[in-house]
């Protein structure tokens, strides 16, 4: 998606060369560039999104590594700026009521991905949302490093693997134009949307105009919903 500002062709060519470098664009996720042949201001997103449908990054807990749809393999740490994120309890992918944390971010090619977590690597992440919340940041403000940690399974034998969680502060640049991009697109994930969730923290997360869940009155009445 690319927008065109019109600005005087003449002044426009007459310009070094160098001006066109120093152009602000609109929106921090915006890149913005000179057509010196019709004087027009092109805008064009920094991120690549197609709404509902993220790419999926998929932690396997069972092997301690990260992949891309299943096929991928990316290794056994990511590192991300959030742009979005929710953690919330809810019935998903066939896998019964249980509590998620679904976090969206950019890859190094520009690409709005998101990935899921659940058990003790959502206990992880919220130990972290507080620690962060003393230091005066929230997760869409820090570089996440996520690793996979091995833990034994007394009871039955056997490994698995979990997730930790470890941060410094992101850019402030880097951070607004994530908010940016979250501001004006939905940021959600078709699959994972099921209209029952309890949400528990919600960050720069949202939903299309009229897919919002309506809750009932007694819902309404237990919900506790946490936005930092």
């Amino acid at each position: 998606m690319a927008t065109a500002t019109k600005t005087n062709p003449a002044a426009a060519k007459a310009a070094p060369a160098a001006a066109a470098e120093t152009l602000t664009p609109t929106r921090a996720y915006l890149t913005a560039t000179l057509d010196e042949d019709s004087g027009e201001v092109i805008e064009t997103p920094m991120f690549r999104y197609l709404p509902g449908h993220p790419r999926q990054v998929r932690f396997d807990a069972k092997a301690g590594q990260f992949n891309v749809g299943g096929i991928t393999p990316l290794g056994p740490k990511l590192a991300f700026i959030p742009v979005a994120l929710r953690i919330f309890e809810d019935d998903i992918l066939n896998m019964g009521r249980k509590t998620w944390a679904e976090l969206f971010f950019v890859d190094a090619g520009g690409a709005v991905c998101a990935v899921l977590f659940h058990g003790y690597s959502v206990e992880n992440l919220q130990k972290l949302n507080a620690e962060l919340f003393y230091d005066d940041l929230r997760l869409v403000d820090v570089v996440l490093t996520v690793k996979a940690t091995k833990k034994e399974n007394k009871k039955v034998g056997g490994t698995y693997y979990i997730a930790e969680f470890e941060y410094v502060p992101a850019a402030e640049a880097e951070v607004a134009a994530r908010q940016q991009f979250a501001e004006d697109f939905p940021l959600f994930r078709e699959e994972t949307l099921t209209g029952t969730a309890d949400l528990r923290i919600v960050q720069g997360y949202r939903l299309p105009e009229g897919r919002e869940p309506q809750p009932q009155p007694a819902q309404l009445a237990a919900a506790e919903v946490v936005s930092q």
